[in-house]
């Protein structure tokens, strides 16, 4: 099953983001369930959130996954949403 893992940060974390990025990439690297990956832009072009797709057995594995991720366990995010997610378009 495909997640779509999407998270806002909090407002004026941009530092928090920087200084766990490295930490953050190793981990979706290092995973199997994660098929794509990138960050919400502002306008200006600055990193404001994530979008995550997962390919999981089940829902409790993507919540798994979003616990253990360093940006969640640097309290980067103001919210994060799992929500399965049907590929039509795109391999």
């Amino acid at each position: 099953m495909l997640v779509a893992l999407m998270a806002k940060d909090k407002e004026g974390a941009l530092e928090i983001r920087k200084a766990n990025r490295e930490a953050h990439v190793a981990y979706l690297k290092a995973s199997d369930a994660v098929m794509q990956a990138g960050p919400f832009l502002d306008d200006t072009g600055k990193m404001i959130g994530s979008l995550i797709i997962l390919d999981v057995d089940t829902m409790q594995e993507a919540k798994d996954w979003a616990a253990g991720d360093p940006y969640k366990n640097a309290d980067l995010f103001q919210s994060v949403e799992l929500i399965q997610w049907n590929r039509v378009i795109g391999g």
